[in-house]
């Protein structure tokens, strides 16, 4: 068995100050987190179409996709792999796997993030712990900001009108547990970076003030060049 300690950090030759440099923008993790149904999937879609038409290099991770492959549940995992794998390592929606749900994808988005792309995430994400966690990974990785936390706020009334998944009307009906919002927590951002009011405003208005929000922080048009020797 390889020991942890054998396992050491690699310096790549091309470094995140060149790769942003070439894009032309900066690198970063723009986390949308709220509420199923509060239309972060929307608003992430909406900012990620854009900004790839003014040529920004971006990528979107959204929650569904990611539980088709990197994070599937133990029943997806059954279907190519052995009992005791799909237990071990297939995720579900318990608390503990929520927290493993956002460590894992909060490693890939430093990942992309480090590699000077606009990484747009859209996870519920109940738990500040867990968003917390994502934050001091990639910053501690990149620079301070480079996590812009965007909490599209919408109260539960309405995601449950619209419950696109029908999943509300499953948990009031007791036949879904551990339901965000309903028999689960959900943790609001304390001081987020953006608020978006997604009970007032449509979500094309509330990606242009996601845009807005980036343009004004230095995302879209500052380069970070590399460091100069004694700086």
């Amino acid at each position: 068995m390889v020991e942890s300690t054998h396992v050491v950090w690699h310096q790549h030759s091309v470094t995140r100050d060149a790769r942003e440099k070439q894009h032309g923008h900066r690198g970063c993790v723009v986390w949308f987190t709220g509420l199923s149904g509060s239309g972060k999937s929307t608003v992430a879609n909406l900012v990620d179409h854009q900004l790839h038409q003014r040529g920004v290099n971006t990528f979107l991770l959204d929650g569904d996709n990611v539980r088709h492959g990197l994070n599937a549940s133990p029943e997806m995992l059954l279907a190519e792999h052995s009992e005791a794998f799909a237990r071990r390592f297939g995720l579900g929606f318990s608390p503990e796997d929520r927290e493993e749900n956002i460590r894992r994808i909060g490693c890939v988005a430093e990942l992309f993030a480090s590699a000077g792309l606009v990484t747009l995430t859209a996870f519920v994400s109940p738990y500040r712990r867990d968003r917390d966690a994502v934050r001091k990974l990639v910053e501690s990785r990149g620079r301070a900001g480079d996590f812009i936390e965007v909490f599209v706020d919408a109260p539960l009334e309405l995601c449950e009108q619209r419950d696109p998944k029908g999943l509300y009307k499953k948990a009031r009906a007791g036949e879904l547990k551990g339901m965000t919002g309903i028999d689960d927590p959900y943790e609001p951002p304390l001081n987020p970076s953006l608020r978006l009011d997604a009970a007032a405003n449509a979500a094309d208005v509330l990606a242009a003030e996601v845009i807005e929000h980036l343009r004004k922080l230095g995302v879209l048009g500052r380069v970070v060049g590399p460091k100069t020797p004694g700086s």
